[in-house]
């Protein structure tokens, strides 16, 4: 096979970018915007020795399990990688993506993954998105999303997953920006001032809240952008962040209030939490009830039990677990996380909770070494990259009834379940996906480990 060779393939199944893959004796292509089902005309765009890469040219026939998608800029914008996939396809997709990473890296033979808790209406689900601002070819002011795996803006103010006010505050922000004279920022000179409009929403309270990040310290006629803005019902926090970096990370440190609260306040399970702009804070909040419910289930909590909880940011597990614990330890790298946290926590009369700042692979081998901490169950919620090895081998020694492992990716979950079952101390019982991320190939994930009576 060579770059640029047409041909004519079934697609059989998605990877784990959400890409199709149709295989020609035994050679696996990848194919973005392909479906199983569908049986396409590609073109070679990356050849390796056990693997290549296509671009879609022609569709020969449709699969079955195609849809209509909302968005008619899916197939352009990096977001929604399966919007074209049905609902009932994409759920089954996950789970057994989450079964097979458990097989084939954890080494699960038959893991016990129970069905996907998926959503009846899967669309407008994300409180927050984080919109870059830059021009177009014709040098007009747009703003958008970035094309997949690029910082190609695609133009839009509109979103099928996210809420029906972030048009209205994009489009205003765009004619703000147009009538002032205002540049947006652009990455390849380091020029300009607007990089990103932050954009939150509490479903529970309706208050809205905007950030800008901006390449100065200054923003021309904020004030009166603020006035415009708060014309929206439901704003209540107006913001700047300085982020004067040549950088991808979106967010700078500084924060400064403009208009109205410095936070927004929402609700989940009947716990109130203050969400600042540098607040971690899960994007979908129905299928984080269900997913806290699921990990304060799991927790086997009867009142007594004192529960560690690492990264645990601005401490929305530990509440939830609060509701029926002793005493919940949670230990967050970021400070302005375990400011929240602690702010939430005598926002909601919780005084069994108490957070400590750091490394997780730093703060709880110190405190088990030298203080004998112990837990009787341990909730880990740690990033994509899964957790530290120090981490792991202290949550084995430290040897708690109960170890519950939020994830939201399958393959580090799978290798860090592998650890921790591998001398046969712990027993894997139950793995629940939770659908947080309609139309992407994102799946989230509560594991439960319970220790071996015998041991």
């Amino acid at each position: 096979m060579k770059k640029n060779e047409l041909i004519e393939i079934k697609i059989e199944t998605l990877g784990n970018a959400g890409e199709g893959i149709g295989k020609i004796d035994g050679y696996p292509l990848f194919v973005k915007d392909a479906l199983p089902g569908d049986r396409v005309q590609v073109k070679l765009t990356k050849v390796k020795k056990t693997y290549a890469y296509a671009r879609l040219e022609r569709m020969l026939e449709e699969s079955p399990y195609r849809t209509e998608p909302r968005c008619p800029l899916h197939r352009r914008c990096g977001g929604c990688q399966i919007q074209a996939l049905s609902y009932e396809k994409q759920l089954e997709y996950k789970e057994n993506k989450v079964r097979q990473d458990l097989i084939r890296i954890g080494g699960f033979s038959e893991p016990p993954v129970q069905p996907v808790l998926g959503m009846e209406n899967p669309y407008h689900y994300r409180n927050k998105a984080q919109f870059p601002f830059g021009r177009d070819r014709e040098g007009r002011i747009v703003t958008g999303f970035y094309a997949g795996r690029t910082h190609t803006i695609v133009a839009g103010t509109d979103c099928a997953i996210g809420v029906a006010e972030n048009r209205k505050i994009l489009e205003l922000i765009l004619e703000f920006m147009n009538e002032k004279g205002i540049e947006p920022y652009d990455e390849t000179t380091g020029k300009g001032l607007l990089r990103h409009a932050l954009i939150r929403k509490a479903f529970a309270t309706g208050e809205l809240m905007v950030c800008l990040v901006i390449n100065g310290k200054k923003f021309p006629h904020v004030e009166e952008l603020g006035d415009r803005l708060f014309e929206i019902p439901g704003m209540t926090s107006f913001s700047l962040n300085i982020n004067q970096k040549n950088t991808n990370v979106i967010l700078g440190e500084t924060v400064i209030p403009v208009r109205g609260q410095a936070y927004i306040t929402d609700q989940i399970g009947g716990i109130r939490y203050q969400i600042s702009p540098l607040s971690f804070y899960q994007v979908n909040p129905a299928q984080t009830e269900k997913l806290y419910r699921t990990a304060l289930c799991y927790a086997g909590l009867t009142g007594g039990e004192t529960v560690w909880e690492l990264y645990c940011g601005i401490g929305t597990i530990s509440l939830f677990l609060a509701q029926k614990a002793g005493k919940v330890c949670g230990v967050e790298i970021v400070p302005q996380a375990v400011e929240d946290a602690r702010h939430n926590a005598v926002l909601n009369g919780f005084e069994n909770v108490e957070f400590y700042q750091g490394k997780a692979e730093e703060i709880l081998p110190e405190k088990y070494q030298k203080e004998g901490i112990r837990a009787d169950v341990l909730v880990v919620d740690p990033p994509r990259k899964g957790c530290d090895s120090d981490c792991l081998e202290t949550m084995l020694r430290m040897e708690p009834k109960r170890i519950v492992y939020v994830s939201c990716d399958p393959a580090t979950l799978a290798r860090d379940l592998k650890i921790l079952c591998q001398d046969g101390r712990y027993e894997l019982k139950k793995v629940q996906p939770v659908d947080m991320f309609p139309h992407t190939a994102g799946i989230e994930n509560v594991a439960l480990l319970e220790r071996k009576r015998d041991l």
